[in-house]
């Protein structure tokens, strides 16, 4: 029974449904009120957009491509070094109770040298696409977006969450934006299942690691 309930627990169909997180959450547009008829053809109130516009999100609830084109690298290096030496000798005199001294007896050397250096470098890089939709219409024009990306695969799934501000300048013709251009955002790539547990370390493994002063 033990190894039929592990069996039941290790099954993706009997794992638990991850909860949408309602920070990424999507935002869906409002209804428009119906207004009274006042004999005009245009009505602003109606989601007017100018032509010019085309089909870039410009309303909440509207959709936006974001092309996921991170690449970041650091490097810091930095040396020292330091050298010092100093002697000293007396020449005791050729006579009185001084003079069992020889000249050696009396000099004294000294000399310290430092040598330090250190490097560290890091580099990340982030590419793809993920779809995302309008979540508030700023009064300058500046947009928050947010969305979310679930890939199930066979072994685990994957998860991309990004939220920020875009400008409607910069979104293009194609209704996509690049996240270089996306402001305050926040970009979260993770993963769950056997794969990402295989590459991080066991529970005792982890406390060990914390309290080793070594």
């Amino acid at each position: 029974m033990a190894l039929m309930a592990l069996a039941l627990l290790a099954n993706p169909a009997f794992a638990k449904k991850r909860e949408r997180s309602p920070e990424y959450a999507p935002s869906f547009a409002a209804e428009r009120p119906v207004l009274p008829a006042n004999g005009a053809i245009f009505q602003a109130a109606n989601g007017y957009a100018p032509l010019t516009s085309g089909s870039r999100a410009a309303m909440v609830g509207d959709l936006l491509t974001i092309a996921l084109v991170e690449r970041t690298q650091a490097s810091k290096s930095n040396s020292a070094t330091t050298d010092r030496s100093g002697n000293i000798g007396l020449t005791p005199p050729s006579t009185g109770p001084l003079s069992l001294f020889s000249p050696t007896d009396a000099a004294f050397s000294g000399g310290g040298k430092f040598d330090g250096k250190g490097a560290a470098e890091q580099s990340n890089a982030l590419q793809g696409e993920i779809s995302v939709t309008v979540a508030a219409v700023y009064p300058n024009g500046t947009m928050l977006v947010r969305g979310e990306k679930l890939v199930t695969l066979n072994r685990g799934d994957e998860h991309i969450r990004i939220t920020g501000l875009v400008r409607a300048i910069d979104i293009g013709p194609d209704n996509r934006v690049a996240s270089t251009r996306v402001a305050d955002a926040r970009i979260t790539y993770s993963g769950t299942g056997e794969i990402a547990r295989a590459s991080r370390q066991g529970w005792l493994q982890r406390f060990f690691s914390m309290v080793s002063p070594f």
